[in-house]
């Protein structure tokens, strides 16, 4: 069921009892509720409302999450208490309170009482506002790369047909020769046995 956030409609409200010892009245009602059930590997949207040395606490509307330290980044935080906030090692990139980030949920715990919510921004594309939008210009420069490749295997693909229409030509035109060749050898061979039977049947015609 989750976390209640509001009661959207009262349907039904059945008659009230009183119960010895308390002096509020109970009654059997139908209603419907908003509520909100956190899921594992669930994308969200939160504030930044505490910083410790232990990570940063986000909060989701109706419910704070907690991301820890060593989830926070690919790089080391360390907390600087002089400015509030968490602070990267390598990249230097900052968290501090306000800064609206986007998380991803790796762990719910449901209790009696209360919910308790983990996230991670370690992922590409997580983080602060301004991290996600670093990540998409370099995103989009890495995209447009393979562009040229894609153009010079274009071009290779062209040259390979070219290539391929000259051999076919050549081959065409080799055929070509062959046919005349075989035609010509066809001609003189016929030529020969005309002359050939001509000559005996003179022959033959001389001996009568």
């Amino acid at each position: 069921m989750g976390l209640t956030i509001v009661v959207v409609d009262l349907m039904e409200i059945g008659p009230g009892r009183l119960v010895p010892g308390d002096g509020s009245a109970f009654y059997d009602v139908i209603f419907s509720t908003l509520n909100y059930l956190p899921e594992d590997r669930e994308f969200i949207i939160g504030d930044v409302v505490e910083v410790t040395d232990f990570g940063v606490f986000l909060r989701l509307g109706c419910v704070d999450a907690l991301c820890h330290v060593s989830q926070v980044a690919d790089d080391f935080y360390s907390y600087s208490a002089k400015q509030g906030a968490l602070m990267g090692r390598e990249s230097g990139k900052t968290i501090s309170v306000g800064d609206r980030v986007r998380a991803r949920i790796i762990a719910v715990t449901i209790g009696k009482s209360q919910i308790r919510i983990g996230v991670t921004m370690r992922q590409a594309g997580l983080g602060v506002d301004s991290w996600v939008e670093e990540w998409k210009k370099s995103s989009t420069t890495k995209v447009k790369k393979p562009a040229g490749k894609t153009k010079d295997t274009k071009e290779k693909a062209a040259k390979k047909t070219k290539s391929d229409s000259k051999t076919k030509s050549k081959s065409k035109a080799s055929e070509k020769k062959t046919d005349e060749k075989k035609s010509s050898t066809k001609k003189a061979s016929e030529k020969k046995t005309d002359e050939k039977k001509s000559t005996t049947k003179k022959s033959t015609t001389k001996k009568k």
